[in-house]
């Protein structure tokens, strides 16, 4: 009986083994999201037409198909530019939701603490709420929708079984036509998107 007793007493002070994203998991991360973006395309003036960098709130969500593949959708709170051009200054405001689906690839396996991943998905980003600023303050300005591939690295840091620490970030092709009362120009925005936060595993 002695015996029995200290097992059991061993088997509870033991440390649990740490079991980082399994097949099956549902991986729900959120965070700080800033979309950076790399502007090129047609000029207004002398300069393309560059939206600034903004920060919302950025939320992921993935479902391990194995130990090693995934699937995830990136959502987020919606992002607010302030589109600026040289010689001109600010000449709109836009908002836009990036939605993009992704399949991942985490290297290790399900017992690793530490979990690197790649993936490659696609990316729709509906623009919406645009306004005419400075020199189009009279202009209606409307940017169509886009839909590119998007590319990604992140890396998952365990601090219990379920919860864990996230840095990710993606490579985004954003293509859209601004139209306005002077003209048509295509715009390249392509951002990166660098998030840093938590997640939880169930």
């Amino acid at each position: 009986m002695k015996k029995v007793a200290l097992l059991v007493a061993a088997a509870l002070m033991a440390p649990s083994a740490a079991f980082a994203h399994q097949a099956g998991d549902i991986l729900v991360r959120g965070g700080a999201a800033t979309v950076a973006p790399h502007s090129s395309g047609d000029k207004v003036g002398t300069g393309h037409l560059e939206p600034d960098s903004n920060t919302q709130l950025g939320l992921t969500f993935s479902y391990m198909v194995t130990d090693n593949w995934g699937v995830e959708l990136l959502a987020a709170t919606p992002f607010s530019h302030s589109v600026r051009t040289a010689g001109f200054g600010e000449v709109a405001k836009i908002k836009h939701l990036p939605p993009t689906l992704m399949g991942q690839y985490y290297f290790g396996n399900a017992q690793s603490k530490v979990r690197p991943y790649v993936g490659a998905g696609v990316n729709y980003t509906m623009f919406f709420d645009e306004e005419g600023r400075g020199a189009l303050s009279t202009s209606d300005v409307k940017l169509d929708d886009s839909w590119g591939l998007a590319a990604q690295a992140g890396i998952d840091m365990n601090v219990t079984d379920n919860l864990f620490v996230n840095a990710s970030a993606w490579l985004i092709d954003i293509d859209t036509d601004v139209e306005t009362d002077i003209g048509t120009f295509k715009t390249n925005i392509d951002p990166v998107v660098l998030m840093v936060g938590m997640g939880y595993s169930f």
